[in-house]
């Protein structure tokens, strides 16, 4: 592959006992190719907390590169409590999905339109808007994160909370709660929390979904499901009128239980 020219990689990497960082992509990738002139790449290395030797910060990885001859490159470290992960990315960043936890650096994701975000450590209103800020073009998000908010979303009115700014996600058109605290299905369907003018499809736990909206009936989480088209609960709802009051535009309405079993 001398010959090569332009190289796409796009890698996910678990179970190592060291991050890939500059110096590993120079020495075992760019020395061999010398007539590359184009190299986008994202690498995701997570790493047993047991392996890591020394601990790390994103300068530390970001210094690696410093030799590299393709030196547009951003990286960040995530920590969990039994691993680490670490990311590494071409800049600007080109691919469509991304995965993160609680730190990410201040880039404009412009390509990102799937995005999953899981951590151990409460995700509050602000980690939402810079969600927004830094992935503009969002349309799938998927959120996992069992621990309760420190900053718990009020459910009044909007007049009791005007000490923050809403959430937009314009281009959100799928949301998926996946183990998460009934926090953030608050966060997420009420209203003056966030807005989701474009949501067709909902995955979310049955319960907290009838907590949240009161049994169908409260005003506040009304138009984040007013265009939910796809909604998708752990174990089966009743169809009941007030259900399909609230979703006006319903077609499908399943659990996750019953798609397992087909």
């Amino acid at each position: 592959m001398s010959n090569l020219e332009e190289l796409t990689l796009n890698i996910r990497i678990e179970h190592r006992t060291r991050f890939v960082d500059g110096t590993q992509i120079n020495s075992e990738i760019l020395v061999h190719l010398p007539q590359l002139y184009k190299f986008t790449f994202h690498i995701s290395t997570k790493v047993e907390q047991q392996h890591l030797v020394h601990h790390l910060s994103d300068d530390d990885i970001q210094r690696t590169f410093a030799n590299v001859r393709y030196q547009q490159a951003g990286c960040f470290l995530t920590h969990y409590s039994s691993s680490t992960k670490c990311d590494i990315f071409s800049l600007p960043f080109m691919f469509d999905r991304f995965e993160i936890g609680i730190t990410f650096p201040c880039i404009i994701f412009a390509h990102v339109i799937q995005l999953a975000v899981y951590d151990e450590v409460p995700f509050e209103h602000e980690f939402f808007l810079r969600i927004t800020r830094s992935f503009p073009l969002l349309k799938v998000l998927h959120v996992s994160n069992s621990t309760s908010q420190l900053h718990v979303p009020s459910n009044q009115s909007s007049n009791d909370n005007q000490m923050h700014s809403i959430v937009e996600y314009p281009y959100l058109i799928s949301l998926r709660l996946s183990c998460v605290h009934i926090n953030y299905v608050e966060q997420f369907l009420n209203e003056t929390e966030t807005h989701l003018p474009r949501l067709t499809e909902l995955i979310v736990d049955d319960n907290q979904l009838t907590i949240v909206t009161e049994n169908f009936t409260r005003n506040g989480t009304r138009f984040n499901c007013a265009k939910v088209k796809q909604l998708m609960t752990r174990k089966p709802l009743a169809h009941s009128k007030d259900l399909y009051i609230y979703f006006p535009v319903l077609s499908s309405c399943c659990c996750l239980e019953d798609m397992l079993i087909k």
